[in-house]
């Protein structure tokens, strides 16, 4: 008799059919690649088809794999993402069809299933998929997110605008080229007497903690063992 899983695969698989580019499972999960033309179609028959039926839309994500399965040390990798004609780790390495992704996480009360959904943007310096708002509302604050932070802009979003940086912020933070420490820095001058901008005064580092402590610290402390 078929799994659970097993059977979902199969509807999937059966329902979709060559709209389905992949489908993968990994830890008793489904994850499944739509190209973005087919979005809309496929998100409509996955929330109305009776053999699917998945009505709810849990989470949307924005992925950047920007320098994604480039080997090497740390050093080594991040002077390749700081070079940013070495997309999606170039094409002698290449693992993901675009840099951006946008990932649903949907839900099937009727079924209690669940299912990962991964769309790519064609567009590595625009990245535009079209928005789920008009299948699952809930889309709204979620595609937002993924805007601010990863600049993936959502076509037919009706309020698409920031929704957790501050007001003026610049770039997107959760990019994998957008620096640890940021770019400007917000301060109150007394002198004005309001919070102004300004570039950011501190140097991007790496810092690993370590914990260094004397050869016998227990008996030092009076720690006794047994």
């Amino acid at each position: 008799m078929a799994t659970r899983l097993e059977t979902l695969s199969a509807t999937l698989t059966a329902v979709l059919g060559d709209k389905l580019v992949s489908q993968t499972t990994a830890l008793r999960e489904i994850t499944i690649v739509v190209r973005p033309e087919d979005l809309i179609a496929v998100a409509t028959t996955l929330r109305d088809a009776p053999e699917l039926r998945f009505e709810q839309l849990m989470d949307v994500c924005g992925v950047d794999y920007l320098a994604y399965g480039i080997g090497g040390t740390s050093e080594e990798r991040a002077a390749r993402m700081r070079d940013l004609d070495v997309r999606v780790a170039g094409p002698e390495g290449r693992k993901h069809p675009s840099r951006f992704a946008a990932v649903y996480q949907l839900l099937s009360v009727t079924h209690n299933w669940r299912v990962r959904v991964r769309v790519y943007a064609q567009n590595d310096d625009l990245p535009a998929i079209d928005s789920v708002i008009g299948i699952w509302p809930a889309a709204s604050w979620l595609e937002r997110e993924a805007f601010d932070l990863y600049g993936i802009v959502f076509t037919g979003h009706p309020d698409l605008r920031r929704i957790l940086t501050d007001y003026g912020f610049i770039g997107h933070p959760f990019r994998k080229d957008f620096p640890i420490s940021g770019n400007v820095e917000m301060r109150y001058d007394p002198d004005q007497r309001r919070v102004i901008y300004q570039p950011v005064t501190i140097e991007p580092r790496e810092v690993t903690p370590r914990i260094v402590r004397e050869e016998n610290y227990a008996d030092s402390e009076g720690i006794k063992k047994g």
